[in-house]
């Protein structure tokens, strides 16, 4: 039986950075749905803004699935660790379509 070992994923700077600036956006727009909340604001105007804070997670979700298939997958060092990597996305995705 094989046994594998999960390995980072290392970005570049720049990459890694963009990445984390787009999670800090849509961590403020989660907090403004949070104090539109808190505040009372009419419904259709925090729905708008859980719709656009969707689209930009789904988008950065999207990112993150394309990395994960040209970099751990086609970068894959072997066959072997390239059906492993498949194995891992294919099991992610199907919890992502739910």
């Amino acid at each position: 039986m094989e046994v594998f070992v999960k390995t980072k994923h290392v970005r570049p700077g720049l990459e890694k950075r963009a990445l984390v600036v787009r999670l800090r956006r849509i961590k403020g727009q989660i907090e403004a749905i949070e104090k539109m909340v808190e505040s009372d604001e009419d419904c259709s105007d925090v729905l708008m803004q859980v719709v656009s804070a969707r689209r930009a997670l789904k988008s950065f979700s999207e990112e993150m699935i394309e990395s994960h298939m040209l970099e751990c997958i086609e970068g894959a060092t072997n066959q072997s660790e390239g059906r492993r990597e498949l194995r891992s996305l294919l099991t992610v995705l199907k919890r992502y379509a739910i």
